[in-house]
């Protein structure tokens, strides 16, 4: 028999059981797919809204394999649901199955015992959900739109920069924002100001005066489709003139950026683009994670971190963009931040989020980039 495969979650917090079953269920469930089959083991209450979600997916009702019976025998329920997915894979005739890492070891204990191979094989998973599906695309769509418009209004107040501003206050009117374009904000989203910004993901707080750096980095994410968004943007509160070091620091990660982004399209491996954006910093004479030495302490400044990541379910999911690279491929979302920092001082990034195309790529996020 052909190798199936198998996932045990709830839909509302694994993205690979939702990105297969596009509806979001609180209590977790077995699912599978074999040949061209595609079953949910599921509780009877939510076969309705699974027939709305996906109807082709064939339901099994865990009472039709004696879950009645186990509970009524003393069992727990969480070793029931053990007994009765090894079942329910038993009925299927699985005898060969690819799951990813996080598959609960309890029930891969139970099917191996029964004679069950399995294989676990989170690259799998990551390849099912690289090219985005239409109505993903189209939510992050939303979700970049959202996070332009709540940027502008970042913007819009960090440049006026009236008496007793702070990025608490910055933070919330980016939420209004994305609130009413159907997005969810988070709360831990960041907006550094001057020396937090070189603190890794500081979410930032405190007043913002005139003068003072303050480096955005947001990730809205879209209610229907549950896809995020990412982009970061660096300003000068006030409208001050940028000290000189900033300049510096922008000049370099706005030169990166755009070098790397000539360079995307399909088979482009994103190691090679990590390099491209070290390469700019490096030759500057800053520190990049290509030149510090194993073991020894980060400098107090530099490009210190990955060039990127890949964007859709997750805000963080493949390809892998930087020491660790991936093949992109068209469909691919992905996100790019190079930036320049020094500890105590602050620092600038500039983050895009791009769709891999077939010949190149399209850039989604629509804000400029001057500080």
């Amino acid at each position: 028999m052909a190798r199936a495969l198998l996932m045990f979650a709830d839909s509302e917090r694994s993205m690979d059981l939702f990105h297969a079953v596009p509806r979001a269920i609180i209590d977790p469930f077995l699912y599978a797919e074999t040949g061209r089959r595609r079953i949910a083991v599921i509780g009877h209450v939510d076969h309705e809204p699974l027939r709305e979600a996906d109807p082709s997916i064939e339901l099994v009702d865990p009472l039709d394999l004696g879950r009645r019976a186990l509970l009524e025998s003393g069992l727990d329920p969480t070793s029931t649901d053990v007994e009765v997915a090894a079942r329910a894979v038993a009925r299927l005739g699985i005898d060969r199955a690819t799951v990813s890492w996080d598959f609960p070891v309890a029930i891969a204990d139970r099917l191996r015992a029964g004679g069950v191979e399995l294989t676990v094989d989170h690259r799998a998973f990551e390849r099912r959900r690289r090219i985005k599906t239409p109505s993903q695309l189209a939510g992050i769509r939303r979700a970049q739109r959202a996070a332009d418009l709540a940027m502008g209004e970042a913007a819009r107040l960090v440049r006026e920069s009236r008496p007793g501003l702070t990025a608490e206050e910055v933070r919330s009117a980016m939420q209004v924002v994305c609130e009413e374009h159907d997005t969810v904000l988070p709360d831990d989203v960041i907006v550094a100001v001057n020396g937090q910004a070189a603190n890794g993901h500081d979410a930032g707080s405190g007043p913002i005066a005139p003068g003072d750096v303050v480096l955005i980095d947001i990730w809205p994410r879209d209610r229907p489709s549950r896809c995020w968004a990412d982009m970061t943007r660096t300003f000068v509160a006030g409208g001050a003139t940028p000290p000189g070091e900033l300049a510096e620091y922008w000049r370099l990660s706005r030169q990166a950026l755009d070098a790397v982004t000539a360079r995307i399209r399909p088979g482009v491996n994103g190691r090679e683009l990590h390099g491209i954006a070290a390469g700019v910093f490096e030759s500057a004479g800053q520190p990049t994670l290509r030149t510090v030495e194993d073991g020894a302490p980060l400098p107090d400044a530099g490009f210190l971190h990955s060039l990127g990541h890949g964007v859709g379910l997750d805000v963080h999911e493949a390809p892998a963009i930087g020491l660790a690279g991936d093949d992109l491929v068209a469909g691919d979302v992905i996100a790019l931040e190079p930036g320049c920092y020094r500890r105590g001082f602050g620092g600038v990034r500039l983050e895009d989020l791009v769709l891999v195309t077939e010949d190149g790529a399209e850039l989604l996020t629509a804000f400029p980039y001057e500080l």
